[in-house]
């Protein structure tokens, strides 16, 4: 398919007169697509305004923050919601909004190390997609590719404005990688759930941002309920590490059903104008260290005990030791709290059999500085929970 097409002349000309408001935010390759809306007459229909945040610190200041990865499915959907978010501010009352954003790895003056590759999401009222294609490398040089980039960009658009048009895949060769998820209704908060995105972060304010920046401190829990304990050793956490710490909801469970989103919001509530919260679909600290490179994960004796416990890793010795090797090749560490068990026998770092090579993982807080005598479990033995399990 052409550019120079009647069909793809008469696919924008669809678009134009969707009824829709689009705006667009694009980095990395396929800008023509700008070019390729506004060469059909009735451009200013659908476009409110495009913007192309290529340089890396335009992106950041676009987004509001750095995201940990300009080519990224996640960085797309921040791109598209972000620019639906301003395009609400712009267009009418009652107009409804798409907003797109595109990212990409395309052909370089430098050799190219990783995958030539195109992100593409979109946001509009029923939900969010998303769509990933990979090139093979050394195909079409960088018109070419940019092109594709593109045409993909409108077939992806057009998608979100309810037009009828081939999928992006269509662009590409048998052999080459595409793959796309769409997610219909519901807040991100359910497309966490859903398995669309993988790290959602709620601020103090209640603001969810995807691919915000990720924190070097993270108390990982269930929080039900959080407590003073909680809190204190957040305090006490980063007056050690010197750097402001999050907490993070699993919103999966090694042993437990996946909790219900209504479950997470009543979670989220106890922080607000508190905390800021990492909220995963990452229950082991291994796959949490992956989502959160250099981190220190603040924990209680009892957990650090069985971080290094092999029965929790399915009695494979040789599990635990690749699963501890990769948190430590990855930056990550453990900040650990004198903790009293169920007997009222209190047990710290000390205490606990860690194997002499991962040692320098594990760092004490010494009792004189905190220890941890409350559990939320014992506060909802007393009725004082959440109201869920």
């Amino acid at each position: 398919m052409s550019p120079s097409d009647i069909s793809w002349q008469n696919l924008i000309s669809a678009l134009h007169g969707s009824g829709r408001k689009a705006a667009l935010a694009i980095t990395g390759g396929g800008s023509g697509a700008v070019g390729e809306l506004l060469r059909v007459p009735g451009g200013s229909r659908l476009l409110i305004e495009a913007q192309i945040p290529y340089d890396e610190t335009a992106l950041a200041t676009f987004l509001g923050f750095a995201p940990t990865q300009s080519c990224s499915a996640d960085t797309a959907i921040a791109m598209a919601l972000s620019v639906r978010t301003r395009a609400a501010r712009l267009a009418p009352a009652g107009s409804d909004l798409v907003g797109l954003g595109a990212t990409a790895a395309l052909v370089s003056d430098r050799p190219r190390k990783g995958e030539h590759r195109f992100h593409i999401a979109y946001a509009n009222a029923a939900g969010i997609a998303h769509c990933t294609g990979v090139m093979a490398k050394g195909r079409r040089d960088r018109a070419a590719e940019e092109d594709l980039v593109a045409r993909a960009i409108i077939l992806w658009l057009a998608r979100a404005c309810g037009v009828a048009a081939p999928s992006p895949r269509s662009l590409l060769d048998t052999d080459e990688h595409f793959a796309e998820a769409v997610f219909t209704g519901g807040d991100s908060i359910d497309q966490l759930l859903a398995g669309s995105i993988a790290r959602l972060t709620a601020q103090p304010d209640g603001q969810l941002t995807v691919a915000a920046p990720t924190p070097l401190v993270l108390m990982p829990g269930s929080f039900n309920p959080v407590h003073p304990g909680h809190e204190l050793l957040a305090r006490i956490a980063e007056d050690v590490k010197q750097q402001p710490l999050a907490f993070e909801i699993s919103v999966t469970n090694v042993d437990k059903p996946p909790l219900e989103g209504e479950t997470v919001r009543r979670r989220l509530a106890q922080f607000a104008w508190k905390s800021a919260v990492e909220l995963t679909r990452a229950p082991t600290f291994l796959e949490k260290s992956r989502l959160f490179p250099k981190v220190t994960f603040v924990i209680g004796a009892d957990t650090a005990e069985r971080v290094v416990a092999r029965k929790y890793y399915g009695g494979d010795e040789d599990r635990m030791h690749r699963a501890l090797e990769e948190i430590g090749n990855s930056g990550g560490s453990f900040l650990v709290a004198v903790r009293s068990d169920g007997a009222g026998c209190l047990r710290a770092l000390s205490d606990i059999q860690v194997p002499q090579r991962y040692a320098d993982l594990f760092v004490e807080i010494p009792e004189h500085r905190f220890r941890l005598d409350l559990s939320s479990s014992e506060i909802r033995a007393r009725g004082e929970g959440l109201g869920d399990a």
